[in-house]
C-alpha cells in the first residue's frame, strides 16, 4: 500500500495532482525549483502562477529545497519534457528516492535528441524502481474543481498498477489500468502537435468541418507511429489516445490549442512562447514526432505540416493549402 507521494514539479498538473493524492489521504511532499513561488504557495496555500483558484490542503508539505524532501513510497514527475532528464538527475542525487517504490510520469513528451520516452528518462535516472504512467484527456483547471475525470496508469507490472490506481481514485476521479507503457506515453505525447493543429484550424476560422476530420486523420496518424514504436493498437482507441486527443483539441485548457489559435491569427511562434510562463508541449514534441516518423519511415503527412508551420518558417495557410492538394487515395491507406 502506498501511504506517502512527493510530486516533483510545480506547474498547474503537478499543483492539481498535488491536492487529488492529499484529498487521497496520502502524506505528500510537493517541490518545484522556483525558490520564490514554492514559498508563496507554502504561505498561501495557492499557486497563483498557473493555478490560482485552487487551495491545497494545509497538511502538503512545500518545499524547493530538494535536500529537505523526506523518502517517500511515490514519486511523480510533472516536469516539462525538456526539463525531465535534468530534474530525475538531481533527484536520483537525494535522500527523496531512496526508499521509492515506484515512479510515476504525468508529463507528456519524448526527448528530441534520444527518443526516449519521459519514463525511460526517469528509469535511466533511478534504476531498479518500477515505472508507471499517469495520462489521459485530463486538465488541471477541471480536476482543481473536482469535475469527473478519467485517467489511465500504464505500468508493466499489474499489482503496481492497481497500487498506483487506488493513490488515484477518488468520488470524481476515476482510473483504469493497461500494461501498455509504451502507447500510453507515445498516444500522450502524440496529441499535442496536433492539438496546435487544431487551434490553427480555429484561428484560422475553418469551421467544425475542418476540425473533425483534422482530428480524425490525427488518430489514424497517431495510430501508425504508436504501433511503429511498439505500442498496442487499441491504447490509441482509449483514453490516453483519442481521449486525450479529443479533450485537447477541443479545449480552451489547452495551451497547445492556444499557441494553435495565435499561430492561425498571424502571431510569430517565438512572440507567442515568450507571452505566456507555460510550456506548450507540442512545440519541441513535433520536433521529435517528426524526427521518430522519419527514422521509422512512417508517412504523416499532417505532422509534416505542422513541423513546417513551426520549425520551417512555412505559413498556417500554406500548410493547409498542402495537405488539401494532396493526391487522393483510400481512407485507409
Amino acid at each position: 500500500m502506498i501511504q506517502s507521494a512527493t510530486v516533483i514539479g510545480a506547474g498547474s498538473w503537478g499543483t492539481a495532482l498535488a491536492a487529488v493524492l492529499s484529498w487521497r489521504g496520502l502524506s505528500v511532499q510537493f517541490w518545484g525549483r522556483d525558490a520564490e513561488l514554492m514559498a508563496q504557495i507554502r504561505d498561501t496555500r495557492r499557486n497563483v502562477r498557473y493555478l490560482p483558484d485552487l487551495e491545497l490542503p494545509s497538511q502538503i508539505t512545500v518545499t524547493s529545497n530538494l535536500d529537505a524532501l523526506q523518502p517517500a513510497d511515490m514519486l511523480v514527475f510533472v516536469i516539462p519534457s525538456k526539463a525531465m532528464r535534468g530534474t530525475a538527475e538531481l533527484v536520483a542525487q537525494s535522500q527523496a528516492s531512496s526508499k521509492a517504490r515506484v515512479l510515476v510520469s504525468c508529463s507528456k513528451g519524448i526527448e528530441l535528441e534520444t527518443g526516449h520516452r519521459m519514463s525511460q528518462l526517469i528509469g535511466e535516472s533511478i534504476p531498479g524502481v518500477p515505472l508507471a504512467v499517469l495520462t489521459g484527456p485530463n486538465h488541471a483547471e477541471e480536476v482543481a474543481r473536482q469535475l469527473a475525470t478519467a485517467a489511465v496508469v500504464a505500468c508493466a507490472d499489474d499489482e503496481i498498477a492497481k497500487a498506483v490506481q487506488a493513490c488515484f481514485t477518488l468520488p470524481f476521479f476515476r482510473t483504469y489500468t493497461t500494461d501498455d507503457i509504451i502507447g500510453a506515453e507515445w498516444a500522450g505525447a502524440m496529441k499535442n502537435p496536433y492539438a496546435i493543429a487544431s487551434g490553427i484550424a480555429h484561428g484560422l476560422k475553418l469551421g467544425d468541418n475542418t476540425l473533425a476530420a483534422l482530428v480524425t486523420r490525427a488518430l489514424a496518424e497517431m495510430v501508425r507511429l504508436g504501433v511503429a514504436e511498439g505500442g498496442k493498437v487499441e491504447t490509441f482507441y482509449g483514453l490516453s489516445g483519442v481521449g486525450d486527443l479529443v479533450g485537447t483539441c477541443y479545449s480552451t485548457h489547452s495551451r497547445n490549442h492556444r499557441v494553435g489559435v495565435m499561430l492561425g491569427q498571424g502571431r510569430p511562434l517565438d512572440e507567442i512562447i515568450a507571452s505566456t510562463r507555460m510550456v506548450a508541449e507540442g512545440v519541441p514534441n513535433t520536433a521529435s514526432m517528426h524526427r521518430a516518423a522519419q527514422a521509422r519511415g512512417v508517412r504523416m503527412p499532417l505532422l509534416d505540416e505542422i513541423n513546417a508551420v513551426l520549425h520551417q518558417g512555412k505559413s498556417p495557410k500554406e500548410g493547409m493549402k498542402a495537405l488539401l492538394s494532396r493526391d487522393p487515395r483510400p481512407e485507409a491507406d
